[in-house]
């Protein structure tokens, strides 16, 4: 495995080592998902002088769900720890709030990016792109260890593009060999559909491209979702209990948390179960 593929592992939150960036940087609406309006760069009631969520232990109880799909990537600690050497002081200056919220902002994506390129790196039929996408990771790398003034000046759109570009070409080259079930017909990529609330149960999926695609509350339970392209899929409300997700791409933690699973939903490899979900299958012995 390559050590791409073994950082892909640390990205994840370390809230301990962040200073509630999560709960300031970002806007949000109130609805399902969040049981207020809260402005960009204004701290959310909850959050308490320690950086710490008041009410985390209930959050979806509390109107709050929305946050327990929220995951930077581990950008929270890499933006406070080597960023800002540690000293990330949003509270005591405007000027400092807002570069550090606008360095959290390309520490997020940066380690999006990061995280889908190290799962490309991961998949045999992404081969002949391994020197491109190699390359991509190591400068996306670099990137997170950047000040405040070289985060500024990262284009983050022509970061986005240049990155989607190289993994919807994997997601061809990972697609290209699978065939329908005996008897049946592809369906044709659904890229950036609208599956709003649709009936996929126990569909084939197989090798579709669902990229950017609206499932919220669509139901895919007994799909066959294998090597099915989700990257950027919204997933929010989803019946996925009882499916076998092992085999799709681009997967991610707040797609997951997102989606309504229960303990025999199968996940890649990385991903767990969310504490909502009740607890997952044991394996066989």
């Amino acid at each position: 495995m390559s050590d791409a593929v073994d950082a892909r592992a640390r990205l994840r939150a370390d809230c301990a080592s962040c200073a509630g960036l999560c709960c300031v940087a970002p806007a949000f609406a109130a609805s399902a998902d969040f049981a207020i309006d809260k402005p960009a760069g204004r701290p959310c009631p909850n959050l308490r002088d320690d950086d710490r969520c008041g009410i985390h232990a209930q959050l979806r109880e509390r109107g709050f769900p929305g946050c327990t799909v929220f995951d930077c990537f581990g950008a929270g600690q890499q933006t406070v720890q080597v960023t800002f050497a540690g000293d990330a002081g949003w509270r005591g200056s405007p000027e400092r709030a807002t570069a550090v919220f606008a360095a959290f902002g390309v520490q997020r994506l940066l380690h999006e990016v990061l995280w889908y390129l190290g799962e490309a790196l991961a998949l045999e039929a992404a081969a002949p792109l391994h020197r491109d996408l190699t390359a991509a990771h190591r400068r996306a790398t670099g990137l997170t260890a950047a000040g405040p003034g070289e985060l500024a000046a990262v284009d983050a759109d022509a970061l986005q593009r240049e990155a989607g570009a190289l993994l919807l070409s994997v997601s061809e080259l990972a697609r290209a060999g699978v065939r329908p079930r005996a008897g049946g017909r592809r369906r044709a990529d659904r890229r950036n559909a609208d599956l709003s609330g649709a009936d996929l149960r126990r569909a084939d999926l197989r090798g579709v491209s669902l990229r950017g695609a609206l499932l919220l509350g669509a139901d895919l339970r007994g799909a066959d979702l294998y090597l099915t392209d989700l990257l950027g899929a919204d997933l929010r409300g989803a019946d996925v209990r009882g499916s076998d997700l092992s085999g799709a791409l681009f997967l991610t933690r707040r797609q997951v948390a997102a989606a309504r699973g229960d303990a025999t939903t199968r996940l890649p490899g990385g991903l767990e179960h969310p504490p909502h979900w009740g607890p997952p299958r044991p394996a066989p012995r």
